[in-house]
């Protein structure tokens, strides 16, 4: 039978329909997934066997929720992937604020509704979508906001005493009735708005302005928090915290495979990049490391967290400085080039927290640190390192580059490079081609060269070669020579086109 096909509280009792607690319709939903080996939280990459499994368990237990976790964990995304667990259609009393059930309604509305019209009474049908009702906590949250307040408004034009219960204004809570209600940032709630949730918590009741208002209201709660909130913008009062059934502690991603399963899924890019841009492993490996030198850094606040969002905009960055050149160049396709992560620091700047030594150094050079950490550590998975072969006694597939650049030559990668000239200065080096073919001699052309282009870097970060920051690109030269000879046309401390480097 097709529900929607019915209109009327009489055609609804004969068709058999039961009515549930909104815990108990999420808790039964969430048993059918399971049986099914389904699962109804799809999107949320990591948490297989941490989190997902501990949010089922309290569901199954029907609790209220909080998420406990840093910013960027996908905590508000798992609450709003919690209405696959809701049932599509709601029948609820056409008329009504507070989606009343038809069978059990609760304001003072309903219950007149059905006392006057009984088995006639209209019926409406409220989508999953519909059942789910979100509120950010800041300062400015009033107890009205959330619960009610007296309308004088409504008392005026109903011509009623501010005693009777109908000139009240539902606030959300109320009006989230058989629904899934989710309060993000709680400890940014202020206290006294915090202890008016205790009731609704406990007893389902609420209370507005001294009125003895019963209201049974069916509600799953989800919250949401950050620990480091707990110390430097609120807290969640103890009593509070003691009504909230589970807390569940959400964290990054633990491998870098998982943060850029998220990162690609979440990266915004244009049909015309997915075209004209060749995206190397490399790179987008390259970009999920610096998150996580970035979570290990000294100079980055621990507490405050690296959000998942700095890799989804530094990939989607990496991206549009590729198409930005590709562009210039009038070119059809073009690859991701390791030069193209400056184009990321914009990216990694506003998303990072620093302690006192990183405000030293400043933002824009902690960023330049975290991507030459990245390219340090991911040069060893890939190439032998120098220290590496020092303790092998193993002679240095490096040293006729590394003789090359000693010789004078320097090299500069600009950023607008054509294809054509990205390659030919990359070929001019001794030596370079011949390392990359020898632990990757399956790879294809285009990954060499920019293979190529990655030994450049790795070795400048092992001390090698120098590499200085241009306005417009990268330059590559002998490191000894930079000791006793300062290019002052490149190089200055006071301007961007500092070294590369700690």
């Amino acid at each position: 039978m097709n529900i929607k096909s019915i209109n009327t509280f009489g055609e609804l009792k004969s068709s058999g329909y039961k009515t549930r607690s909104i815990k108990d319709e999420m808790r039964e939903n969430l048993i059918a997934f399971l049986k099914k080996n389904e699962n109804p939280f799809k999107g949320i990459i990591g948490f297989d066997d941490t989190v997902i499994p501990e949010l089922q368990t309290a569901i199954l237990s029907r609790h209220n929720i909080i998420l406990l976790g840093l910013r960027g964990q996908a905590k508000t995304r798992i609450a709003r992937l919690m209405i696959n667990l809701l049932d599509e259609y709601l029948p609820i009393i056409d008329g009504t604020e507070l989606n009343d059930d038809p069978f059990n309604p609760i304001s003072v509305i309903a219950k007149e509704i059905i006392k006057r019209d009984g088995d006639n009474t209209k019926i409406k049908w409220l989508r999953r979508e519909e059942r789910y009702a979100e509120k950010l906590a800041t300062p400015d949250v009033s107890v009205a906001d959330l619960i009610g307040d007296v309308d004088p408004i409504k008392a005026a034009s109903l011509k009623l005493p501010y005693s009777d219960e109908r000139v009240i204004h539902f606030g959300l809570i109320p009006r989230s009735h058989r629904s899934i209600f989710v309060i993000n940032e709680l400890p940014d709630l202020q206290a006294r708005i915090q202890v008016a949730l205790f009731n609704i918590l406990e007893e389902r009741d609420i209370q507005i302005r001294g009125f003895k208002v019963r209201l049974p209201l069916d509600i799953q709660f989800v919250f949401t928090a950050n620990p480091e909130d707990y110390t430097s913008r609120g807290s969640i009062v103890t009593p509070l915290k003691d009504r909230i059934d589970s807390q569940i502690l959400t964290h990054y991603p633990k491998s870098t495979d998982y943060s850029r399963l998220i990162t690609e899924q979440e990266a915004n890019l244009a049909d015309d990049q997915k075209k004209s841009i060749s995206a190397d492993d490399l790179l987008i490996n390259l970009i999920e490391l610096i998150a996580f030198e970035a979570r290990e850094s000294d100079y980055i606040d621990a507490k405050s967290g690296v959000s998942a969002r700095l890799t989804i905009s530094a990939y989607e960055n990496l991206i549009s400085t590729a198409e930005r050149r590709n562009l210039i160049n009038n070119e059809k396709l073009t690859q991701l080039r390791v030069s193209d992560l400056f184009g990321v620091i914009p990216s990694i700047t506003g998303k990072i927290e620093l302690v006192y030594e990183g405000e030293q150094e400043g933002p824009y050079k902690v960023a330049q640190i975290l991507i030459g950490k990245a390219i340090k550590n991911y040069f060893g998975t890939l190439f032998p390192t120098p220290d590496s072969l020092k303790k092998t006694e193993t002679e240095s597939p490096y040293l006729p580059m590394i003789k090359w650049f000693q010789k004078g030559n320097k090299i500069d990668l600009l950023s607008n490079l054509s294809n054509n000239e990205y390659k030919k200065k990359l070929k001019l080096i001794p030596g370079l081609f011949d390392v990359v073919n020898k632990h990757f001699p399956k790879e294809n052309a285009e990954t060499k060269i920019l293979l190529m282009e990655f030994v450049l870097f790795g070795l400048s970060e092992h001390s090698l070669l120098s590499r200085y920051r241009l306005e417009n690109g990268i330059q590559f030269k002998d490191m000894l020579s930079t000791m006793f000879t300062m290019p002052a046309d490149n190089y200055s401390e006071d301007d961007d086109s500092t070294l590369f480097r700690e």
